[in-house]
């Protein structure tokens, strides 16, 4: 997904997102051990949309302390 698709998602969503993706990443991860993994790059892919939705949970904990 793309970084403004991840800024429509509420925080609760965002919450969830960064679980699935974290599962995702898992068994991507297992299937690469076992050698069962059709597509490698997937793997680098499920880490850069953590890493947005982590950016954006932080962001929007920023907002809030700012706007205290």
């Amino acid at each position: 997904m793309k970084a403004n698709e991840f800024r429509k998602l509420s925080a609760g969503d965002l919450e969830k997102k960064l679980v699935d993706l974290k599962k995702d990443l898992f068994n991507l991860r297992l299937q690469h051990a076992i050698n069962q993994l059709d597509n490698p790059i997937r793997i680098s892919e499920v880490k850069k949309d953590i890493a947005r939705v982590k950016t954006l949970i932080r962001e929007n904990m920023l907002k809030e302390v700012a706007g205290q």
